[in-house]
């Protein structure tokens, strides 16, 4: 099934929630009227009306209302993405009259903890990575969530639970999930050439040197280049590789510090790499050679396959988020751009699916804030998401899979809800925020040919040490 990229399907939606609004109202239980502060600062709220009732299109956000004010959120999500987050609240702002500011920076990571340790924190903060939550959470800003906001991850798989839980404690509930074990390319041009979608790793590396000796285009595509998270589409690379050719202990250990960067099995799945992301007859189509991926950004990454300079770009379901308007996405043979399960490099590893997330996480217990929190947590929020958001999924079981129209969520959908899946957070967001951070930039290195794959261990695993 095909579908344009939806530009006016936004558009369409704000409208259409406006109409709504036309009829929303609210009333009151209670004969005081008078209002009271909260709190002050960043994260005050008024209270309203105690016990006020929404009517009409607003009657949906009643258990969020009596408190009005402005909520700060800092995340690492940016426009188009940024533009289709907001568009999913707006109708619970203009009905509790309670504001997000949301603000999105490519130094989320290295930003945040700045803004931390300088006591001027945001409200709320969007954290992709475990390894970083756990890092505030230890720094002791972070505030535990309301009774709601808790009770609603019982509608999340056990394993989300675990991610954002600290010292025995559950922190932030997660806000999205997305599928990262994909390959994208475009129908239309595989149809054109008579390549074929591969189901085995064994294929998939016979297909690309099959494209890249026909010499139409190079086989792959990629960039990692992402301001000050720049290195992190390596770092997914490498993960996939040693969930799928190892399986979930090693991955498990390896990400416990308990296998080592330097040992075999990661040395192995670093040269798969090497051989398969640093071919310089491999890569970087529509772009230059191998070390151009350093400087690529992952947005721009795979633009070139609807150009015809190159077939395939390993990256995650959100990626769908960077394609032009107009891009038509599906599996027909005149459709631009889809995506496939990327296969594992041992077949005898069952369903491997490397994924990643997002976690609310909360520096203010101000009303207000607790009321987004509860918000974001219910499947109420992830409902109004999808129907703006093509390219994301909820991993909320209270969420209908009706709701998936779109290709990309279906596919993602159908590997996130596989209960026999091996699944795993991408290693690097599991680690500590120091390791992480130096891998990024080791990695880096590595691709832009200034290091070999030794020295990029040696540098990682020292991290690692350091960080005890």
């Amino acid at each position: 099934m095909a579908h344009k990229k939806r530009a006016m399907a936004v558009t369409a939606s704000v409208s259409a929630m406006a109409l709504a609004l036309s009829a929303c109202g609210s009333s009151s239980k209670s004969a005081s009227s008078s209002a009271t502060t909260a709190a002050s600062g960043s994260g005050a709220t008024t209270a309203t009306t105690a016990g006020s009732t929404l009517t009409g299109a607003c009657a949906p956000y009643s258990q969020y209302a009596g408190h009005k004010g402005t909520v700060t959120m800092f995340g690492s999500i940016l426009a188009p993405e940024s533009t289709s987050l907001e568009t999913s609240w707006s109708q619970f702002e203009q009905c509790t009259g309670i504001t997000i500011q949301y603000t999105g920076s490519n130094s989320f990571e290295s930003q945040l903890p700045v803004e931390v340790q300088g006591g001027s924190p945001p409200d709320l903060a969007i954290i992709p990575q475990p390894g970083l939550l756990a890092e505030m959470v230890n720094s002791g800003a972070v505030k535990k969530p309301p009774a709601q906001t808790v009770a609603n991850e019982a509608n999340w798989p056990a394993i989300w639970k675990t991610l954002a839980t600290v010292n025995g404690t559950f922190y932030a509930a997660p806000e999205s999930a997305n599928m990262k074990t994909m390959v994208w390319y475009s129908p239309k041009e595989f149809a054109a050439n008579g390549w074929t979608v591969p189901t085995t790793w064994a294929g998939l590396m016979t297909l690309s040197a099959q494209i890249a000796a026909s010499g139409k285009m190079k086989p792959w595509c990629g960039g990692i280049s992402s301001g000050t998270a720049t290195g992190w589409p390596s770092a997914d690379w490498l993960s996939q590789v040693v969930l799928g050719d190892f399986g979930g202990t090693v991955f498990d250990n390896w990400v416990a510090g308990k296998v080592t960067f330097s040992s075999p099995q990661i040395q192995a799945a670093m040269t798969i790499l090497k051989n398969w992301m640093q071919n310089p007859a491999w890569v970087n189509g529509g772009f230059g050679g191998v070390s151009s991926i350093a400087t690529t950004t992952f947005q721009d990454a795979g633009l070139p396959i609807l150009k015809g300079q190159c077939a395939m770009l390993q990256q995650a379901s959100f990626y769908e988020a960077q394609l032009p308007t107009g891009t038509t996405v599906g599996s027909a043979p005149t459709d631009q751009a889809m995506a496939f399960y990327l296969p594992p490099v041992n077949p005898s590893i069952t369903s491997p699916v490397m994924g990643g997330g997002e976690f609310t996480t909360a520096f203010s217990s101000a009303p207000a804030v607790q009321m987004v929190q509860n918000y974001l947590s219910s499947p109420q929020w992830a409902e109004s998401r999808i129907k703006v958001a093509p390219g994301w999924v909820s991993a909320n079981t209270k969420v209908p899979t009706s709701l998936y129209t779109d290709p990309i969520d279906q596919l993602s959908a159908k590997y996130l809800s596989d209960p026999n899946a091996t699944f795993r957070f991408s290693a690097d967001d599991s680690m500590p925020a120091s390791v992480e951070n130096t891998w990024w930039k080791a990695s880096t290195e590595w691709f832009a040919g200034s290091q070999n794959q030794v020295q990029t261990a040696a540098q990682i695993d020292a991290a690692f040490k350091s960080a005890g």
